[in-house]
Parts: C-alpha cells; sequence; structure tokens
C-alpha cells in the first residue's frame, strides 16, 4: 500500500502558508505534518520528525531557505516558494524538486508535486491529475474556517482590506485580499476581470468587449484585464 508523502512547510509569512496549505489539502497522497515561521524552528521538528519534503520560503530572516537547504539530509526533498526569481540557479544548483513564484497557483503546486512523483516517488505515481482536483476551498470568517463549494460561487468582490464571495444563497466576508483568493481558485472556472473583480465562468449570462453581465448585474472588464479575458471568452 502506497503512504503518504508527509510535508514540512517553512514560510515566515502566514499567509504564503496558509496557501500551500490549502493547495496541499486537494492532493490525497499528500500530508501537511507541520508548519514552521522559520528556519530554526524547522531544525527543531527536523531532529525528532521524519518529512519526506519541504515547501521551503528562500528569502527569511537569520536563516534563509538556501541555508536551511543545505544543512538538511538530502533524502529530504526541497520545493523552493519565493517571491523572487534571483535565487533560482542557487535554488537548482541545490537539485530541489521545483521552484516555485509567489503568489502560487494551485496548478503551479501540482505540476512541482508531480514532478516530484515523477523523480523520486514512483511508488505512490498516481493519477494526480484526477484524484487530486477538489471542489472547495476554506476561507476564515467569523473566526472560524468555512467550508466554500467552488460550484457555489458567483464572483468575489475587493473592498481594499477584505473581499465579499458572493455565493448562490448568501454572502461570505473574509479579511483576505483578491489576489490571495485568486491563487486558490481553479483558473479553468474562474476569471480576473477587474482589480475588483473575479467571475465564474459558469454563471456568466452575457457579455461584451466592455462588460460581462451575470443575473443581471454587470461587472466591467478593465483595460489591463482586457486582452486575456476576450482571448478566454472568444473560446466560449
Amino acid at each position: 500500500m502506497n503512504r503518504d508523502i508527509s510535508c514540512l512547510i517553512v514560510d515566515d509569512e502566514a499567509m504564503a502558508i496558509e496557501i500551500i496549505e490549502t493547495h496541499l489539502s486537494k492532493i490525497p497522497t499528500i500530508k501537511t505534518i507541520n508548519s514552521c515561521n522559520n528556519a530554526i524552528e524547522a531544525f527543531n521538528f527536523l531532529i525528532n520528525n521524519s518529512v519526506d519534503l519541504v515547501f521551503l520560503d528562500i528569502n527569511m530572516p537569520e536563516i534563509s531557505g538556501i541555508s536551511f537547504a543545505k544543512s538538511i539530509h538530502k533524502d529530504i526533498k526541497i520545493i523552493f516558494t519565493t517571491a523572487y526569481r534571483d535565487y533560482a540557479v542557487e535554488g537548482f544548483e541545490l537539485q530541489a524538486v521545483d521552484y516555485l513564484l509567489k503568489p502560487i497557483s494551485f496548478e503551479r503546486l501540482l505540476k512541482a508535486v508531480n514532478t516530484y512523483f515523477e523523480v523520486y516517488n514512483n511508488s505512490n505515481k498516481t493519477s494526480l491529475k484526477e484524484e487530486a482536483v477538489s471542489e472547495f476551498m476554506f476561507v476564515r470568517a467569523d473566526r472560524r474556517m468555512i467550508k466554500i463549494d467552488f460550484d457555489a460561487i458567483i464572483y468575489v468582490e475587493s473592498y481594499s482590506d477584505y473581499i465579499k464571495i458572493h455565493l448562490t444563497d448568501e454572502t461570505i466576508t473574509t479579511r483576505e485580499t483578491i489576489s490571495a483568493i485568486e491563487v486558490k481558485l481553479p483558473n479553468n472556472n474562474f476569471m480576473r476581470i477587474h482589480r475588483s473583480f473575479i467571475i465564474s465562468l459558469a454563471h456568466i449570462t452575457s457579455f461584451t468587449n466592455e462588460e460581462i453581465t451575470i443575473n443581471k448585474k454587470s461587472f466591467p472588464i478593465s483595460r489591463s484585464y482586457k486582452k486575456e479575458v476576450l482571448s478566454i471568452l472568444e473560446k466560449f
């Protein structure tokens, strides 16, 4: 019987950890056993715990992800996560499985996990494309994590420091950025059309070159998103 792949997330940004945890929760063969805010905390955890794969931020205080990767056992595989392209060469010199640039989408993370399975864990090489497609996400609201089915989302609306997720039967308000929510949503079902709006493709009623209509409500297509939006809409 194939065993789960044990994962550790090391990142000094709470939001980054939450996004990676959400993505990994959609992959049945991956088990996140802990998350750490810095390399020292991760060192201490590894003393008494076995880990197969580490999602490792590079730019962290005191000890960088690069230094941490050089000091741990070679059997522990690394997927680097960072907002900076400058570290890519050094990361791959350490034989990292992959190098992910933030914000990290589920599709990109899934590709990295597939690479790990193909190269290092053939016994777990199952059809992840079929198994890992989740139909929900969790968001924090009212001091708890709330499960939201993707099919129920009509559109997401940004209000500066918080967003509203409009569902078929209610509206969820959460203190997250629209960009953070965007990477949690499957991009084959949702589309960013404006800095303030993400819409569900399944709920589109009609559209023009300037706006999209959903249930008699119109949403503007901003100039910065227009080329990409129209290229997607033309495929309908």
